[in-house]
């Protein structure tokens, strides 16, 4: 079906979704696909997260384009769920639900900083009905917009095995897996079953140092590239080839 019949049959009953469709067909592909590529944001973007007592901490390996809204709903379609902000209640109830392995679906994520901030949020996958394990990625936004006004969301995903105790203190932690390339393509192959990628690429030689520990004593090792993916639930409205 050609575009105008699409816009057609979409007249009457969907004019949001119309103009969602009429506002992404505006830019041609090559000139969407071509910005992301060239995105201000990921040129200054950092590489390695810090600890709020400035230790490095877990390296950035993934980033989306598009509005938080877009990004959110996106996630949300691919089974992740916001997580809580940590708190004395729920860092309570994630020790108890460790204990009695209980499943705590949006259980808060610590800080970490980039840019010499938090996380702007963080996004969880639970693995079963242990909080000890669990997919997480946190997202920061980068202070630059590409021409279409489209932000940069920087993440760091890592997969926790275990609650344990932080290196030389007495304070309860995650500990992550060493792979965080596994982690990263999980988010990724998760967002894609979504449907609302509409670009992806990959940044080669994103890092110099491929391995390395964070602050709570985990060590890690990656094959040093950024994954970007470009969100749009436009995409969602769009005609099929």
């Amino acid at each position: 079906m050609t575009v105008r019949g699409v816009l057609k049959s979409m007249r009457a009953s969907a004019p949001f979704a119309l103009l969602l469709v009429s506002m992404c067909a505006a830019t041609p592909l090559s000139t969407r696909a071509e910005d992301a590529r060239l995105h201000p944001g990921l040129r200054s973007a950092p590489r390695i997260t810090h600890a709020l007592n400035g230790a490095p901490g877990d390296p950035v390996n993934v980033a989306f384009i598009g509005s938080e809204e877009d990004l959110h709903l996106c996630l949300i379609s691919a089974k992740w769920a916001p997580a809580d902000p940590v708190t004395l209640k729920s860092s309570m109830r994630i020790v108890g639900d460790t204990v009695f392995r209980r499943s705590y679906v949006d259980a808060p994520v610590s800080n970490l900083l980039l840019w010499g901030r938090k996380q702007d949020f963080a996004f969880e996958r639970p693995v079963g009905k242990d909080p000890r394990q669990r997919h997480h990625v946190r997202f920061w936004r980068a202070d630059k917009v590409d021409s279409l006004k489209r932000p940069l969301w920087i993440g760091a995903a890592t997969y926790d095995t275990r609650v344990g105790f932080k290196e030389r203190t007495v304070k309860i932690t995650h500990h992550i897996a060493a792979d965080v390339d596994t982690e990263r393509d999980k988010l990724i192959a998760d967002v894609k079953e979504t449907g609302d990628l509409v670009d992806f690429f990959w940044v080669d030689g994103f890092h110099d140092k491929l391995r390395g520990k964070n602050g709570g004593g985990d060590p890690w090792f990656t094959d040093g590239r950024l994954a970007v993916g470009v969100i749009s639930l436009h995409n969602r409205f769009a005609p099929k080839p």
